[in-house]
């Protein structure tokens, strides 16, 4: 039977970054904060309650950081593929996958390529897979989740090869490449998902919330959530299988065949009368998120202005009509409203509906990559938060090649942000970035400056503090998921959700941050295994 009153004891224990406080003692019951603060004050409650003390034998404590924007099926189902992160050929592509191959399923998987990074200097092609596997459904996705190179096989099982759409890239003969973008994408990710069952997507789950764990995130916000690892979120925590918190945003409806030409989720919820927070301390659903553009990468992100190495501005995924639809219906339903925005015109769409609302405060805006100072503005007359990824930074190294000189200063502006009292959640949108909080630590606090990413000489002035950028992660984080009453610090009431590290944050050079390792991640006052 586990004890239910704990006392962690002689450690250098941070309660809070904004103010940087730190005690040597907490006193944990029933899974919350009692008390932080002195070590003789906490062991004299815990002697005469009957407790267990744990010596925490000088270490460094801190709060559990908290993901705000990621996808905890997604993060499962990559630690099941073959990591295609940092190839650096098409040859070197179809080599893993040769080898991965031998041990897949029906489907061969990968995801994590960048063409960006290729010797060849151009996208594989379904022709490039083929050479390999032509068996078997190949999908490989691109880093950023908006693009991925199909073979042969996987265009025919999903009905792409015939298909007229702009998402399907083609040569100048007109044929498909085998690269898909956007809806065509979710079209062969759905076709795979057909394959799936439930237990696959309870297994998916749990493999990366145990990841998250390990790397010491204790809450996630778990974005564009469909209705089958809904049910598997459900059933693990009513198997009590679900060691992390989650606060889940579901897609409003289905996002292949029509961007959410119907929006059967968001009236499922609205007819069930689910509001924002409904559900326990592990499982809550807090409202939907809609995917309104793509990524720069894939030059799918809708730009004010054209591309500066492409003719294209990209194109955003949803019309205004329709997403003012179901943001005001979703707002109206007491809902959170979560809406993806990486390119500045998609930022422009989102913010004229948000201001056709009686009170956007604490409505999301995810990512916010191109951000000009007139919107930075309009976002703090609104009240609106955002859910950042600094690590794009350093894997986005070629952005500049992407808008230009001209733009770069409008390049994830997190200093000015924070400047205009906006708040910021920090997040991976992992598998997209890496999960470890300590490379996103990392990247907002150096922006690139020891990978000599050019967008750093640009906009230097725009890196965060340490404690800016812990405070965003936890506080940060907890406030636009609407947790800040019970998470993000360790204040005495709110759960006990800390993660011990094998140094001080504030003892190392900034180059050392990424180095940082966690040691033990505890929720509600008990290790995680």
């Amino acid at each position: 039977m586990k004890v239910l009153i704990r006392a962690f004891v002689n450690g250098k224990i941070y309660v809070s970054f904004n103010p940087k406080r730190t005690v040597e003692a907490l006193l944990v019951a029933f899974g919350r904060v009692l008390y932080a603060g002195s070590k003789e004050k906490v062991k004299k409650i815990v002697q005469e309650l009957g407790g267990e003390i744990i010596d925490l034998q000088g270490k460094v404590v801190l709060p559990g950081f908290i993901d705000s924007h990621m996808h905890l099926d997604e993060l499962g189902m990559s630690l099941n593929m073959v990591d295609l992160r940092g190839v650096r050929s098409i040859e070197e592509l179809k080599e893993r996958i040769r080898e991965h191959a031998k041990k897949s399923g029906t489907w061969v998987l990968g995801h994590g390529w960048d063409q960006e990074l290729f010797e060849e200097k151009r996208w594989p092609t379904r022709w490039d897979l083929d050479d390999v596997i032509k068996d078997k459904p190949v999908m490989l996705s691109r880093v950023c989740l908006h693009a991925a190179v199909l073979n042969t096989k996987a265009m025919e099982m999903s009905g792409l090869l015939d298909l007229d759409s702009p998402g399907i890239m083609r040569n100048e003969e007109g044929e498909p490449t085998g690269v898909v973008k956007e809806e065509a994408f979710e079209l062969a990710r759905e076709k795979f998902k057909e394959t799936l069952t439930l237990e696959d997507y309870k297994r998916f789950i749990e493999d990366g919330a145990k990841f998250a764990l390990s790397n010491g995130v204790t809450t996630v916000g778990f974005v564009s959530v469909e209705e089958s690892s809904m049910k598997a979120l459900g059933e693990l925590n009513a198997e009590g299988r679900l060691p992390i918190r989650v606060r889940a945003y579901l897609d409003p409806g289905r996002r292949s065949r029509n961007m959410y030409g119907n929006t059967d989720i968001l009236q499922a919820l609205k007819k069930l009368g689910i509001r924002r927070g409904s559900g326990g301390e592990k499982l809550k659903i807090n409202g939907i998120k809609i995917l309104a553009d793509g990524s720069l990468g894939a030059r799918t992100a809708w730009l004010s202005k054209p591309y500066s190495d492409a003719q294209t501005e990209g194109y955003p995924n949803i019309g205004r009509k329709t997403l003012e639809t179901i943001v005001k219906e979703a707002h109206e339903a007491g809902l959170q409203v979560a809406v993806h925005a990486i390119g500045d015109a998609t930022m422009d769409m989102i913010l004229d509906v948000y201001e056709h609302l009686e009170n956007a405060e604490r409505h999301r805006i995810e990512h916010a990559s191109i951000l000009r100072e007139d919107q930075i503005e309009r976002i703090s007359k609104l009240g609106a938060v955002l859910a950042v990824q600094p690590h794009f930074i350093i894997t986005d190294w070629w952005v500049l090649e992407r808008v230009g000189e001209e733009r770069a200063k409008w390049v994830y502006p997190f200093k000015s942000v924070l400047k205009k009292g906006i708040v910021l959640g920090l997040s991976t949108d992992a598998p997209v970035e890496p999960l470890n909080p300590w490379e996103t630590i990392y990247a907002a606090v150096t922006r690139g400056k020891y990978e000599e990413v050019p967008l750093y000489k640009h906009s230097p002035n725009e890196a965060l503090t340490l404690e800016e950028a812990l405070h965003a992660y936890t506080y940060g984080s907890a406030y636009i998921l609407g947790e800040e009453s019970t998470l993000g610090t360790l204040e005495e009431g709110k759960l006990a959700d800390f993660i011990v590290v094998d140094r001080d944050p504030f003892k190392v050079e900034k180059k050392e941050l990424r180095e940082i390792r966690v040691l033990e991640t505890y929720v509600g006052g008990f290790k995680a295994e």
